[in-house]
């Protein structure tokens, strides 16, 4: 399998930004959850790291398929951006493994019980991280978010968060946790110039 390098990758988001904030907001956090997801490289054992490296700069780049013509996302349909991604770099020729970074990274996972009991907009079917390198890059992107303006989030702001999806989706969460431990947010929040909220 032949990973993009990051020059390729940035090809990839520009051609399917629809505008330049687009690209820095999505891009932009991209990158986040890519030096994120390399400070938990380094307590995992038998990882690919260039596949992670991959997944992180990929994961969302569905969402550029959710802005209208006014560069106005679509938040309402967000949950749709992974398999747009998929459907995405599977289009653009890359590989399955690349591919599943997209569909597979949103919340903790989503089951297909899930996407059937809640009337989802997506294809029924499981969305859950199978291999260390989907984990990492799920774990990874949970601790930052896009919102205006963008910023790193706690664990324990994280936990609050997902909490609303169900008590399972904390224990998900925390067992990631309990697996990668916590990045450190401090020094990345100063590096970005973004705030931690807790």
């Amino acid at each position: 399998m032949r990973i993009p390098t990051d020059a390729e990758i940035l090809a990839l988001h520009t051609k399917h930004s629809p505008t330049p904030a687009a690209l820095d907001m999505v891009y932009g956090h991209c990158l986040v959850v890519r030096a994120i997801a390399e400070q938990i490289l380094d307590r995992a054992d038998d990882v690919d790291g260039e596949l992670v490296r991959a997944g992180a700069l990929l994961h969302d780049i569905g969402a550029y398929r959710l802005y209208d013509d006014a560069g106005e996302l679509d938040h309402a349909n967000y949950i749709r951006h992974g398999v747009l991604g998929h459907e995405l770099l599977a289009e653009e020729g890359l590989a399955e493994r690349i591919c599943r970074f997209a569909s597979h990274h949103t919340g903790v996972g989503i089951s297909r019980d899930e996407v059937i009991r809640q009337g989802l907009p997506i294809p029924p079917g499981d969305y859950m991280a199978e291999t260390q390198e989907e984990a990492i890059v799920m774990y990874a992107d949970k601790f930052h978010t896009k919102a205006a303006p963008p910023a790193f989030l706690t664990a324990a702001g994280y936990a609050a968060r997902v909490s609303r999806f169900g008590a399972d989706k904390v224990a998900a969460f925390e067992a990631l946790r309990e697996q990668f431990g916590d990045p450190d947010l401090a020094s990345l929040s100063g590096q970005y110039g973004q705030p931690l909220a807790s």
